[in-house]
């Protein structure tokens, strides 16, 4: 093979792969996957006793998983104005994320220090969080540019 046909060949696999977008219909799959998630949230803190430190993990993995499939879901009219809209909320998602991860330890360390008193350790943030956020974020910002449009 030339080195032609290599680069149009890896060219198409990255287009199919930033180009990739489920059903419309698994837009109500995700809903459904994290408004169980959030349910069993609650379940687990004010009903389940004991160690249940597994059942929340994986309800949070569950959670993001059903985000992650709202974003990734197409809409029920995709035109290039909505992969459009699609692609910069994703690049929002991303700045805010990264803003969020690197000035939320030092707001935690001030309020904590506010409240208590005394000065504790700056804590990083978990995975979760930054998913979460970014997550929710990017589902926030599509459906808010797809409305303004």
């Amino acid at each position: 093979m030339n080195t032609q046909k290599l680069i149009e060949c890896e060219q198409k696999r990255f287009g199919k792969l930033i180009n990739y977008r489920l059903h419309a219909k698994f837009m109500k799959v995700g809903i459904a996957i994290a408004v169980v998630s959030i349910v069993l949230m609650f379940v687990r803190t004010y009903v389940l006793d004991g160690d249940t430190e597994w059942l929340k993990l994986l309800v949070q993995k569950t959670l993001l998983i059903g985000l992650l499939i709202m974003s990734i879901s197409k809409d029920k009219e995709e035109d290039e104005m909505t992969i459009s809209l699609r692609s910069q909320s994703y690049a929002i998602a991303f700045v805010i994320g990264v803003v969020y991860a690197l000035i939320m330890p030092y707001v935690e360390f001030g309020v904590g220090s506010v409240v208590k008193s005394n000065a504790s350790e700056l804590k990083n943030l978990g995975d979760f969080q930054v998913l979460l956020f970014m997550l929710m974020i990017q589902l926030l910002f599509f459906h808010n540019l797809k409305r303004f449009r």
